[in-house]
């Protein structure tokens, strides 16, 4: 019953957040013989505050609105080992072992194998995250047909101290930016320079508690969760799946529901609990 998230960044703030309205709220009433609301539930940062790359002023709403969720948030604390019952983390020179069977990794991925793949074949540098060092066009060195966008791409700008990060509008407008490329040397002509147009940043916390910086404008609250869904529906593809969304959005605001389901009567063998799982999904897929 303790969930510890490792990474306090908009991932780990999102899934710690989620997990303490489903122990709270959603899964409340689901069981006999367990209290959910006595969840743990742990966001650990390294740094000193959470959602680091925003204002100060939105972390701190940001870890009000946690608490007030029942998220413990633990920050200025570095992990250094997980194993099957336990986390231990440092906080300077203290050392802490919390018990849980469940830690949740929110501090960073390592990118596509593909580009190990790319860097045995084609001699390209990675940096340590695994991603492919990248031209101002995207293209790999010495091989101007290839192109490399979105997560798997460490693309820095000229004059910026760190690349751009990985999330959907930088990938969004590097796949738009490729695209215009490759028809504009088909007609033979040149494409401007790659200019990323930042139009801010959002997180979510749980139902009614976001924080949204526009970089002109920085507000958190229930007006900033609206907004962060909107700006969601917004770009999705198709008009009937942005109604489908927004219909099955509103119903599970007004109804409380989150789509949580318990699966039971898989006692026994566990290879045949893990089969019989294995078909209730195949069954959902398939319907």
């Amino acid at each position: 019953m303790t969930f510890v998230v490792v990474g306090g960044g908009p991932t780990g703030v999102e899934l710690a957040g989620a997990i303490a309205e489903l122990a709270n709220q959603t899964l409340k009433q689901d069981f006999r013989n367990i209290d959910t609301s006595t969840a743990k539930v742990l966001l650990i940062e390294g740094l000193d505050r959470v959602l680091p790359p925003f204002a100060p002023e939105l972390s701190a709403q940001a870890k009000t609105s946690l608490e007030r969720l029942g998220v413990t948030v633990l920050t200025q604390r570095m992990v250094t080992q997980i194993d099957d019952t336990s986390v231990t983390i440092r906080n300077g020179e203290e050392i802490e072992l919390i018990p849980t069977r469940t830690a949740l990794w929110a501090a960073g991925v390592k990118a596509s194998p593909l580009g190990a793949v790319l860097a045995e074949r084609t001699a390209v540098p990675l940096d340590r995250s695994g991603r492919v060092m990248v031209k101002p066009d995207f293209s790999i060195e010495g091989y101007p047909d290839i192109f490399v966008v979105g997560d798997l791409a460490c693309y820095l700008p000229a004059g910026a101290e760190r690349p751009l990060p990985g999330v959907a509008p930088v990938a969004m407008q590097q796949g738009n930016y490729v695209a215009r490329l490759i028809r504009d040397r088909l007609k033979g002509q040149t494409t401007p320079a790659f200019r990323y147009s930042d139009k801010g940043s959002m997180a979510v916390i749980g139902q009614n508690a976001a924080v949204v910086d526009l970089n002109f404008i920085k507000f958190a609250g229930p007006l900033a969760w609206f907004v962060w869904i909107f700006a969601h529906i917004y770009y999705l593809i198709e008009f009937d799946n942005k109604l489908v969304v927004m219909v099955q959005w509103a119903w599970n605001y007004f109804t409380r529901n989150r789509g949580a389901r318990i699966i039971t009567g898989l006692e026994g063998n566990p290879v045949q609990s893990r089969a019989a799982v294995a078909a209730i999904a195949q069954d959902s897929t398939q319907v």
